[in-house]
């Protein structure tokens, strides 16, 4: 079981830096659905890791970053009537 929940970690880890890396980029915007969702898989995978190994200030953090992401799918889905930038 550490084996998968480290894997999950490591999942989550490469997301979040996807998605920080593709907006530097400029290959997503802000405001995207995946950009959203690469950020709350991303953070689902740390919340699992960090609970897990007992890190909760991490575990914390990225429930709040998940909470964002999913805000900001939701309110951005609501202004456009359901359709969301891609």
């Amino acid at each position: 079981m550490t084996m998968f929940v480290e894997i999950i970690g490591w999942i989550g880890a490469a997301l979040v830096l996807l998605a920080y890396g593709l907006l530097s980029a400029h290959r997503l915007s802000s405001k995207s659905v995946t950009y959203q969702a690469l950020n709350i898989g991303g953070s689902v995978g740390l919340v699992i890791n960090t609970a897990w190994n007992g890190a909760i200030p991490s575990a914390a953090v990225n429930l709040i970053w998940m909470g964002i992401g999913a805000h900001a799918l939701w309110r951005d889905s609501r202004r456009a009537g359901g359709r969301a930038d891609r």
